[in-house]
């Protein structure tokens, strides 16, 4: 089962006042930033001060990311090398922005793997979130996603990425003027989640940028979620409950997905019958049916939620 990433804190690695006040908050991955959040000034005191937080420990069950800068820069190996060689004990993945192809991905594995082996780190522990923000990562992103066992999640960066197709647009993750139908940044989430879900990794929207626009964070997340993403980004601690709220299965849902795969397994059974289609109330459910309340009940489980109903077998 997936580890929850239904709200994926982004925490600026150069304010450690932030990364200090990021370990009590209700987020289920935090990500501390090296990259655009950070001046390139600021970068080298930004690595300890991310190494100082990890190692002081405070996160909880969090997921614990560091974002490092892309490739095209000259900082990401030394970003890789002092994070992981000083934290990678406590450091549970590596994220990687603005990924355009598999070489990159690949580059990032074999610096990991020898500073592990160099270290006495578990080999291949520590993951790869390969952020798409860019035409060559969506044109590449099948590739991507299955480029290394590292991979745990492909992220969508929609600003790099409406800056990359020339979108009409400054408000990030809104649709850009003059397109009334549709919505424009479906066919791009449909290809990170297709190249996600064939790859078993979980998928994660971007940022909304607009902080003091809730509804706006609501709408955004809940045309993603309703696709299947597992979670999105939150760039201020008045996000976080929108988006564990969003990417959570509705309590009904839940217990429905849970009743279904209960009774699924009595029917199926020989105390049950042995049977293969059944009825649940009025509904019938079947094979299919427990793949969908599979799905939903492994959300919500992954999610801390509790059921309220349980299935009674019938008696006689």
């Amino acid at each position: 089962m997936w580890r929850a990433r239904r709200s994926n804190l982004a925490v600026p690695g150069s304010n450690p006042k932030m990364l200090e006040k990021a370990k009590g908050l209700a987020a289920d991955q935090v990500f501390l930033d090296l990259e655009d959040s950070v001046a390139p000034i600021a970068k080298p005191d930004a690595r300890k001060n991310i190494v100082a937080a990890l190692n002081e420990g405070g996160y909880g069950n969090k997921i614990r990311t560091v974002r490092v800068n892309d490739w095209t820069t000259s900082w990401t190996y030394r970003d890789v090398v002092e994070v992981v060689e000083n934290a990678g004990h406590n450091l549970d993945c590596i994220m990687l922005p603005k990924v355009q192809n598999v070489g990159q991905v690949h580059a990032l594995d074999l610096l990991l793997t020898q500073i592990e082996r160099t270290m006495g780190f578990e080999v291949g522990r520590i993951g790869i979130e390969a952020q798409i923000e860019n035409a060559s990562g969506l044109n590449n992103v099948n590739d991507i996603a299955a480029a290394s066992p590292r991979i745990e999640t492909i992220i969508f960066g929609p600003a790099d990425f409406m800056a990359s197709i020339n979108m009409k647009s400054l408000v990030v993750g809104e649709q850009p003027p003059g397109y009334t139908e549709g919505d424009a940044y479906h066919y791009i989430l449909m290809r990170i989640l297709m190249a996600a879900r064939a790859n078993n990794k979980a998928a994660i929207d971007g940022p909304y940028l607009q902080i003091r626009d809730p509804d706006g964070y609501r709408r955004v997340s809940e045309r993603s979620a309703a696709l299947g993403f597992d979670g999105k980004w939150v760039l201020h601690p008045d996000q976080l409950a929108i988006a564990n709220e969003v990417f959570s299965p509705r309590q009904d849902d839940y217990d429905h997905a849970e009743l279904i795969l209960d009774a699924y397994d009595y029917y199926t059974s020989a105390d049950g019958g042995a049977r293969g289609a059944v009825m649940l109330g009025d509904e019938m459910i079947d094979e299919a049916s427990r793949k969908m309340a599979l799905v939903i009940s492994s959300k919500g489980r992954a999610a801390g939620m509790q059921r309220t109903q349980t299935f009674e077998p019938p008696q006689g």
